[in-house]
């Protein structure tokens, strides 16, 4: 039995974040993604630097092809750079109403820093960025994107690994009940043909008038239905297939996805064909197993 747990496996959930510097910029980008269907991308840019989102577009696509992603940058300017400078119609009013009110009310004149502090006197501003400068800067940020992404990458393989282990292991258990089913005493030509020759018993007591022939053709339908061959020898194809896709990784959730809907509908069958309790119930814990894999499947891309 083969244990799965290729390294390129990726999870769809996971967490990175970068930070990095252009003098006299500081930014950050933070990424997140969850379980999707596809691939549903959406960013949150800091002011001013919508112009790179179809960049960030791409750097996503090229990297992932499933899950829900969340990207988000922020942008700081060096405290030295701001310029301040004094609203010069905001300070006229203050001092105007100053001198008014100091006519009516007798009361030590304000300080100056209390002026300054009055919302609206001072005002902060940045200097806009030369056009060669802020094109670094833009690239840095880039820079540092790709940084979170790589580092998302690999958070998200470290995951898909451990899901790899798992399914391993549930294929395993797949397989031994799958071989446990084949071997059920219930399948022994000594069991199978004591139950036909029931059934033709039966047949006879309440045949109606029914010929030989059609008697023995009844048998031959009944004994049909009963044979699960066709359902244990693809449950063994499916846990292989399912064997070589973990091992060659990448993105196959969804082909996984639909291979385990092919083995649940075999154990379906297997135990609507089932005529020993024994073999039902073995049946059973294959389709549980089958439900275990497909939560599983779920979280892979």
């Amino acid at each position: 039995m083969t244990r799965a747990g290729n390294s390129l496996l990726q999870s769809m959930t996971g967490f990175a974040r970068a930070t990095g510097t252009f003098d006299p910029v500081a930014f950050s980008c933070e990424v997140r993604t969850v379980n999707a269907r596809g691939l549903d991308i959406r960013l949150r840019l800091a002011a001013g630097l919508d112009g790179l989102e179809a960049s960030v577009r791409r750097l996503v696509s090229a990297r992932f092809s499933r899950g829900s992603l969340s990207l988000s940058v922020a942008m700081t300017s060096a405290a030295d750079r701001a310029q301040i400078s004094v609203n010069e119609p905001a300070l006229a009013a203050v001092l105007a109403a100053m001198a008014d009110i100091s006519e009516r009310v007798k009361a030590d004149p304000p300080r100056l820093d209390a002026i300054l502090a009055l919302k609206g006197v001072l005002e902060t501003s940045e200097p806009e960025l030369s056009a060669s400068t802020e094109k670094q800067v833009h690239g840095a940020i880039l820079d540092t994107i790709e940084r979170a992404l790589d580092d998302l990458v690999s958070a998200r393989r470290v995951e898909g690994a451990q899901l790899g282990e798992i399914l391993g292991s549930l294929l395993d258990e797949i397989e031994t009940l799958t071989a446990a089913a084949k071997d059920h005493p219930a399948r022994t030509r000594s069991a199978i043909l004591a139950r036909l020759q029931n059934q033709i018993a039966e047949l006879m007591e309440n045949q109606a008038g029914l010929s030989e022939d059609r008697l023995h053709l009844e048998a031959l339908v009944l004994a049909t239905k009963a044979d699960i061959r066709e359902e244990l020898d693809r449950l063994k194809v499916h846990v292989s297939a399912a064997r070589d896709l973990l091992a060659g990784g990448g993105p196959i959730g969804r082909r996984l996805d639909f291979l385990s809907q092919e083995f649940n509908r075999e154990a379906n069958t297997l135990c609507s064909k089932s005529n020993d309790v024994s073999l039902t119930a073995i049946g059973l814990d294959l389709k549980a197993a089958i439900d275990r894999l497909r939560e599983q499947v779920q979280n892979l891309e």
